[in-house]
């Protein structure tokens, strides 16, 4: 058999990419669900009366959802496949989306869009990215994972459009159902397309000199999620990592989605004209994520992580200075950088949690970008009220920079005096592991 596998190495690599496709696809329609609460809000106020508030819990409930579920998305992968998975979030989403459009009560937003939407969409985050990463690709595994974190903005900048024209025209209603038929869509392709691993095949990993055996169904996927937290918590590179990507979160989504716009308006540019600019970062951010893929595969990731905070700092702390009523050669080169480093960090990220904790690096990052939304959800709230309290944003962009010089600094503390000290950090990790 492993004579025929040697024959195959070509078409395996082909057959990952398929895969990855696949994945990729899935992740494209789950980002499009990210867009929905920003362009609601007017409708649903219109119709309902609801206030702000009940809107944003939906929201809010979403966000956090989103960043839960993904570490227990990934032991559920490792227990029933990631083609279940995959199909079942699909299905969740669709069937989320659906019910939304039949709501009458706040509640039931909340409900449907918070709950069932983030349960899905959090099945079809990065976590599944790095899953099929890891099981597919011995190598180019860092611009793998930055082209699927590209996915979910992708799918941002493809449905935005069509989704704000449908609203505009006709109602919130086929918007929403639009995205669920989308979800539907997809489900077949990737009940054909999407494999759990490349053994399933006969087949060995892309780029991978020796065939791999399928691992057995790992049991009791949330207990498994809780012990490998259990066992990451009681390492140094796992508070390093979810501190950075914490910082990461608040200074990205966290203010930018939320308190651009608003900022750029108190400096007298219409908003408009604002989101257009963070339409135009967005487009930036595919750019930037895949190529730190590419970096990430040739570079020091813990160095690469600290330049882009580096560089991320210094543009927070340009932004008193360039923000102005008109978009100026200034804002367009802002809008270019912080693009390119938004997401960067991603890649880099999910390569230190495959070197530190191996098998289990998919629930890990998971629990990392757990609190990446907790920093993200933190700085959309704080941001806020930095703004009532000093009537200006300036502070919000001085603490976020210096947050940033501090994540900086972070990425490089984990950086280890000698190879072998990252194998026994390894080591130490999996004793633990095994105890549990």
């Amino acid at each position: 058999m492993h004579d025929s596998i040697g024959h195959h190495t070509k078409s395996s690599g082909h057959r990952a990419w398929w895969v990855a496709a696949a994945a990729g696809v899935a992740i494209v329609v789950a980002g499009a669900f990210s867009t929905m609460p920003g362009i609601l809000q007017d409708p649903l106020r219109q119709e309902f009366h609801w206030s702000r508030g009940s809107i944003g819990l939906a929201a809010s409930v979403n966000m956090i959802l989103y960043g839960l579920t993904a570490p227990y998305a990934a032991a559920l992968m490792d227990r029933f496949g990631i083609r279940r998975v995959v199909v079942a979030a699909l299905g969740t989403v669709a069937a989320g989306a659906v019910l939304t459009t039949v709501m009458s009560a706040a509640w039931q937003f909340t409900l449907f869009w918070g709950f069932l939407v983030g349960l899905g969409t959090g099945s079809l985050s990065m976590t599944l990215g790095t899953t099929v990463t890891n099981r597919w690709f011995t190598t180019r595994r860092g611009l793998v994972t930055g082209i699927l974190s590209s996915g979910s903005v992708l799918g941002q900048m493809v449905f935005l459009p069509a989704l704000s024209w449908t609203i505009a025209r006709y109602d919130w209603r086929p918007a929403l159902i639009s995205l669920a038929l989308a979800a539907l869509a997809v489900t077949p392709l990737v009940y054909l397309v999407l494999r759990d691993h490349p053994a399933d095949l006969g087949r060995r990993p892309y780029g991978s000199t020796t065939f791999v055996p399928r691992p057995a169904p790992v049991p009791g996927a949330a207990r498994r999620t809780l012990t490998v937290l259990s066992s990451a918590a009681r390492t140094v590179p796992f508070w390093l990592l979810a501190s950075a990507f914490a910082i990461c979160g608040a200074s990205t989504n966290g203010i930018m989605w939320t308190h651009f716009a608003p900022a750029a308006h108190d400096h007298g540019m219409p908003v408009t004209t604002a989101s257009t600019l963070l339409a135009f970062l967005g487009i930036f951010n595919v750019v930037g994520t895949v190529a730190s893929g590419w970096l990430t595969d040739r570079m020091d990731a813990r160095r690469l992580l600290a330049v882009y905070f580096l560089l991320r700092g210094l543009l927070m702390l340009s932004l008193p200075l360039i923000m102005t009523a008109t978009v100026s050669p200034p804002m367009l080169a802002f809008v270019v950088a912080f693009g390119l480093l938004d997401l960067a960090t991603v890649p880099p990220v999910i390569a230190l949690c495959r070197t530190f904790y191996g098998a289990d690096s998919a629930i890990v990052f998971g629990w990392t970008n757990a609190a990446h939304q907790i920093g993200a959800a933190s700085a959309s709230f704080l941001g806020g009220v930095a703004r009532d309290t000093f009537g200006s944003y300036d502070f919000v962009w001085l603490a976020l920079a210096a947050a940033c010089a501090t994540a900086a600094l972070l990425s490089l503390v984990i950086r280890l005096p000698h190879a072998s000290s990252a194998s026994d950090e390894q080591q130490t990790y999996t004793s633990t592991a095994v105890s549990k």
